[in-house]
């Protein structure tokens, strides 16, 4: 729904850019969210109206979620939750398209790649938005087409199912994830790329995350590293090295701490052949690495934990990587502050991640965790813990 002209949103976005992001002139926002300088001055005056897509993009720019910038305050996780069932009803038919038009390859590889850089942006209202109209029509595509020209429109349709997944996952449709990672490994034999496999072998495992199931979890990426060829290119060197990051991952989930150590070994010995960059929509290489190793420390709990801060001290992610890793980063790093007893730390890590990507952050159960535990250590804390804590909708 858009924004009509004369709302309060062109005031609130001129506070935030003005006063919460002092150093953010209307030029900066304007290139940051890649929207036409003259727009941006209209909409703070309150002379034009503002679609959600341009709302989205001016909240990112801002590094806040745009719920802070709408006068009705409409949740935006509840547009996104009103989204789901379009996105169930196209992979519902997935198998019996219907015969209406569709782009030329090329325009639809477009589309796919510009969703999947919405996924690792953390932008995850865009994906609810457009993508069950392109599942739609790749899946008319696939059928369409000759059989020897179904290859690559098979990749498209693995990928685009990836980046809808990520919406289904973090909104916490768990069922909609896994129809979708089975519809994942329905479409990648015909695509025929073995490293596109290992990155559906490394998607697959949300479904041991989600089920708790962590040793089988475990035991299903090493059935895939098993499978994997001896990788020679930086892509494969790539997919094998976030297989080995999510194995040890889940194995500090199952408490298997020499498992644990063993995968990010291989990671790490594999990162160092590559350098650090998005292979076949995942993030791989060294730094990719440490934050896995956070993670790792964090998943094994205890004393462990320690290893987090340790790392945290000597390192922090940089801006080059994928939006949602680096929020990651900072809602782990939190967890292991939390337990380490350094709650003021562990509250701006927890404000860190809600800069780099505030949907991800919101709807990631453990920030909600976090801050009712916060809340209850820090009472008679400021105003802003409060507001913290009711933005992520912690108890």
């Amino acid at each position: 729904m858009a924004v009509p002209a004369g709302s309060s949103v062109g005031r609130r976005i001129a506070y935030y850019r003005s006063v919460v992001r002092p150093k953010m002139t209307q030029q900066r926002l304007a290139d940051a969210a890649c929207v036409a300088l003259g727009t941006i001055r209209k909409i703070e005056r309150g002379e034009r109206g503002v679609t959600d897509a341009t709302l989205e993009a001016i909240a990112n720019a801002l590094g806040i979620d745009p719920t802070r910038l709408r006068a009705d305050r409409d949740p935006a996780r509840t547009r996104v939750h009103d989204a789901l069932p379009a996105l169930s009803a196209a992979i519902a038919t997935y198998d019996l398209p219907d015969d209406a038009a569709v782009r030329p390859v090329h325009e639809l590889r477009t589309a796919v790649a510009e969703a999947a850089q919405w996924r690792l942006g953390a932008q995850y209202a865009r994906i609810a938005r457009r993508l069950p109209g392109l599942l739609t029509e790749l899946a008319r595509a696939y059928h369409a087409a000759p059989t020897e020209k179904r290859a690559e429109l098979a990749g498209l349709l693995v990928t685009a199912y990836r980046s809808a997944d990520a919406v289904a996952y973090k909104f916490g449709a768990i069922d909609l994830s896994a129809r979708l990672i089975e519809l994942m490994r329905w479409a990648v034999p015909e695509a025929g790329d073995p490293v596109l496999s290992a990155s559906v072998a490394y998607v697959r495992t949300e479904i041991f995350f989600a089920a708790q199931a962590h040793t089988a979890g475990l035991r299903a990426l090493e059935q895939a590293l098993d499978a994997a060829a001896i990788p020679v290119t930086a892509p494969q060197i790539a997919a094998r090295g976030t297989l080995h990051m999510r194995a040890a991952v889940i194995a500090g989930r199952a408490r298997n701490d020499t498992a644990a150590a063993l995968h990010l070994d291989e990671a790490r010995a594999l990162a160092d052949r590559v350098h650090e960059g998005v292979y076949c929509g995942t993030a791989f290489g060294p730094d990719s690495v440490r934050i896995h190793a956070v993670s790792v420390a964090v998943s094994l709990g205890g004393d462990h934990a320690v290893h987090a801060l340790e790392i945290a001290r000597e390192w922090k992610p940089s801006e080059e990587l994928p939006a949602e890793r680096r929020s990651g980063f900072y809602i782990e790093l939190a967890r292991a502050q939390l337990w380490s007893g350094l709650a003021d730390d562990a509250f701006e890590s927890l404000k860190a991640a809600r800069r780099i990507a505030p949907q991800h952050t919101r709807e990631h159960p453990w920030v909600r965790e976090d801050a009712s535990t916060l809340r209850r250590l820090k009472r008679a804390d400021s105003e802003t813990l409060t507001n913290f804590a009711e933005w992520c909708a912690a108890t």
